[in-house]
């Protein structure tokens, strides 16, 4: 017999911009459902947290650099990133107001309050694929994680981030030796090659194992310069 322990409780629902956003307590855990699609939760974050170190491993010495966090999700990557006095400073780009507003006064403020109270971190509630499109911004290290992977993604508008003209545009936006790096809850060689194929160089993946199934993974690529 199920219990009232094993049942998900909804704690907020809205209406997004991009569809139905759904915030979940189950157990200990808080859960983000897009659209009915399992987005993430907060049992874990050791691929998130493996995102920002990556991208910045991946760096030369540069001092203070800036890291375009795109989606904030349940905050790991945000608060991993804020905990390192490295970062110069921190750009965190999240379209669905109602993550921000669960982050900023909500259940999951209790990861990310003292990250957001950060002076080197700034929110920009925006599409990141448009931002990267348009912004004349330019960052040491793009660290994205707003869709299951390259070839899972949550909205359908979201799979041009990963053809040949979003990634020209992720290049546009680093500067010259900045890193790109991509989390996916599975490894794609196919975008592996995208990564080649858009000019971007020490292109590998690294992998993060799980308890059971496919590893979560980090895409890495250098643009040249």
């Amino acid at each position: 017999m199920p219990t009232s322990y094993d049942i998900p409780e909804v704690l907020d629902r809205r209406e997004g911009p991009y569809g139905e956003v759904v915030l979940r307590r189950h157990g200990e855990l808080l859960q983000i459902i897009a659209n009915g699609c399992f987005l993430m939760d907060t049992s874990d974050g050791r691929s998130e947290r493996m995102l920002v170190d990556a991208a910045l491993e991946a760096l030369d010495d540069r001092p203070a650099p800036h890291v375009l966090i795109g989606g904030l999700g349940v905050g790991f990557s945000l608060a991993h990133a804020a905990a390192n006095p490295r970062w110069g400073r921190i750009t965190v780009v999240e379209r669905e107001p109602a993550i921000v507003d669960w982050h900023r006064a909500g259940p999951l403020s209790a990861l990310s309050a003292e990250a957001l109270a950060d002076p080197r971190t700034n929110i920009l509630e925006t599409d990141l694929v448009g931002f990267v499109n348009e912004t004349c911004a330019t960052f040491d290290a793009l660290c994205l994680d707003i869709d299951n992977g390259p070839d899972w993604t949550v909205t359908e508008g979201n799979g041009g981030l990963y053809a040949r003209a979003g990634l020209t545009s992720c290049a546009r936006v680093l500067k010259p030796g900045g890193v790109l790096a991509v989390w996916s809850a599975q490894p794609s060689a196919e975008f592996e090659g995208s990564l080649s194929n858009a000019g971007f160089q020490q292109v590998r993946t690294e992998e993060i194992p799980v308890a059971r199934g496919v590893p979560d993974v980090v895409h890495l690529a250098v643009r040249p310069g």
